[in-house]
């Protein structure tokens, strides 16, 4: 039963690693900008959500709706200001590295004064967890975001599948010139990207404020989470990255079926050093994105 209920518990925080995996690995795919300050995007959207749901009492759905601007709008600012400098600049890599890294850490400090530095969370009826079998606890919220999240991942198919702007994504990242082909500037499309990748992180922000809660630092706890599935799922591929999401949350989950649970974030670094030395182009990527 013990194991069950880890399995439970891995399968909810693996629906949120995805949901911010996902949305990294959509911006590097686009664009392959190495987006450091991905996670600021999940902080800000959660604390908005958390700001106006629990001191101000708005209604959830506004608050949501707020959220998502607020990472969408974090993701274009990011591009248009930060990143297209910098590129116009053909600076390095390790340039762009350090300035969305400074980036993130400039907004966990404003987030650490404005909202303070203790852990937060959003209290709701649905974050208590009910009994469905002897010793089985599950939380409604938990469940709901399984369900969020495969909902995320299917809209997010279709829209990259099927929508004029979503092919266009996937094309900027083999060839720019090969979007003029679609009558979109590749400058508009990297947007895009930036803002649909920034906004998908919310609901995995919004569930987390109703579970294990909010810090400042959150970002760069998601950013290395995020980081780790996107290698683990194949470097590129959005399926790949919620897979790879899954695979993080199930596996720190069961650490603590043997393991003490200071290791679990280790055991999320052990699994990529694993595919690292073993399958470097993870689940789903091919060995020339591995390189």
């Amino acid at each position: 039963m013990v194991f069950l209920q880890l399995f439970l518990n891995g399968l909810q925080l693996g629906a949120i690693y995805a949901l911010t995996a996902v949305g990294f690995s959509l911006i590097f795919g686009s664009t392959k900008i190495f987006h450091v300050a991905h996670g600021s995007a999940f902080a800000i959207s959660g604390y908005i959500y958390w700001w106006l749901a629990s001191k101000l009492n708005v209604p959830w759905p506004l608050a949501t709706l707020a959220a998502v601007i607020a990472a969408a709008v974090f993701g274009l600012l990011m591009e248009r200001f930060i990143y297209r400098p910098i590129q116009r600049h053909e600076a390095s890599f390790f340039t762009v590295f350090i300035a969305a890294f400074g980036v993130s850490l400039v907004i966990q400090n404003l987030i650490g004064t404005v909202a303070g530095r203790g852990m937060e969370t959003v209290t709701t009826p649905l974050s208590r967890s009910v009994e469905i079998m002897d010793g089985l606890f599950v939380a409604p919220v938990s469940a709901i975001s399984i369900g969020v999240a495969i909902l995320v991942f299917a809209a997010l198919s279709y829209f990259l599948e099927r929508t004029h702007v979503g092919i266009a994504m996937r094309a900027l990242s083999q060839n720019p010139d090969l979007v003029r082909v679609f009558g979109l500037d590749p400058g508009r499309v990297a947007q895009y990207a930036f803002v649909v990748g920034s906004a998908v992180v919310v609901p995995g922000a919004i569930f987390t404020a109703m579970t294990a809660g909010l810090n400042p630092a959150i970002g760069t706890h998601v950013m290395l989470v995020s980081l780790a599935a996107t290698i683990v799922g194949g470097i590129g591929s959005v399926r790949g990255a919620a897979a790879g999401g899954m695979l993080l949350g199930l596996a720190e989950n069961l650490a603590y079926w043997k393991l003490d649970p200071q290791w679990s974030e280790a055991v999320t670094f052990v699994v990529l050093f694993a595919f690292i030395i073993f399958r470097p182009s993870g689940f789903f990527g091919s060995p020339t994105t591995a390189k």
